[in-house]
């Protein structure tokens, strides 16, 4: 037994001394970030602002490799098909977290098979309506849809998505009756707005941005649980009436697990100067990105958060499992 514990002992100190002089060494070459969107996107240019900065600091070149499509599921498997050493990462999003409870069937878990780095950035969604329309607050758009019951309806990209489910949670907190219109993307959800096809819709900054400045669009309320840095006038959901909602989204930083702990450590150390940055706040935030750095621990708490979260809506929403 003394043996045996002494040998434990003796393989933990071992662990922990290769683990060391991996990060005194790390990172020796490029680091690969495999990225489940398309090039040009938020999530692709906020992963690339931050990496470029990451990469001047830690001394070597981030690679951005984008797999969009088949619900980030290509993006990480090929993280998880490499070595668990800190030289390929993947990026993670809410939409991970959603993708559990809405999925039948997953090849990978997000919470058991990466180790949580850092989240990048988070972002609120938007409540906007057609700038002709005569809903002028929030307040106004639950009056109606009080009074109107079942001609109410709120369009979004597809069912399933954050925005989606932001609908969905919104319905059943304001307890309105109405119609959530999916679209196939943002482009036909502005064009129905602007068409009174729907009186509300939900999206992020970004989405709508160009329709905000050019006053076709008009930003009623914010989703996060503080006024948003890029609307600071425009008043939140909880501000508005609607008790306890509140939608953040993110992005973050993963490793495949196994990953050496002294590795997650460099990056998370690394990504806190990074996201502190003021270079790095101001382009985070043109996207409509709060710069969010967390510890490991306070990600995977937040992974786990809104998969219980995400999977309470859809099952009150009654959307099938895909």
């Amino acid at each position: 037994m003394k043996k045996t514990l002494a040998a434990l002992a003796a393989l933990a100190m071992t662990t922990m001394i290769a683990g060391s002089a991996v990060a005194q060494n790390y990172p020796d070459r490029p680091v690969r970030v495999t990225v489940p969107f398309g090039a040009g996107g938020v999530a692709d240019l906020t992963v690339r602002i931050v990496t470029e900065k990451l990469g001047q600091k830690l001394g070597q070149r981030f690679i951005i490799e984008n797999m969009p499509g088949a619900g980030g599921i290509a993006s990480a498997r090929a993280a998880l098909s490499a070595a668990p050493d800190g030289y390929t990462l993947t990026l993670l999003s809410n939409g991970n977290a959603v993708s559990v409870p809405l999925f039948k069937s997953l090849p990978y878990d997000p919470v058991k098979d990466f180790m949580p780095i850092s989240i990048l950035g988070t972002f609120d969604f938007i409540l906007g309506v057609n700038a002709a329309s005569p809903y002028k607050t929030l307040a106004d758009v639950l009056a109606y849809g009080k009074q109107n019951p079942g001609k109410l309806n709120v369009g979004t990209i597809n069912v399933g998505s954050t925005q989606n489910l932001s609908a969905e949670l919104f319905k059943s907190q304001t307890g309105l009756n109405f119609y959530v219109v999916p679209y196939r993307g943002t482009p036909e959800v502005i064009i129905a707005l602007l068409r009174d096809d729907v009186n509300l819709m939900i999206d992020t900054y970004a989405a709508m941005k160009s329709n905000l400045q050019d006053n076709k669009i008009r930003a009623l309320a914010t989703t996060g649980p503080e006024r948003s840095e890029i609307l600071p006038d425009v008043p939140t959901v909880m501000q508005s009436g609607v008790k306890d909602y509140d939608v953040t989204s993110w992005n973050a930083l993963f490793a495949p697990a196994g990953t050496p702990p002294a590795v997650i450590d460099t990056l998370n150390k690394a990504l806190r100067e990074v996201l502190a940055d003021a270079d790095v706040k101001k382009r985070l935030l043109e996207l409509g990105i709060s710069a969010r750095p967390t510890s490991p621990e306070e990600l995977s708490k937040r992974l786990k958060d809104d998969i219980a979260k995400w999977g309470a809506v859809i099952e009150k929403a009654g959307i099938p499992k895909q």
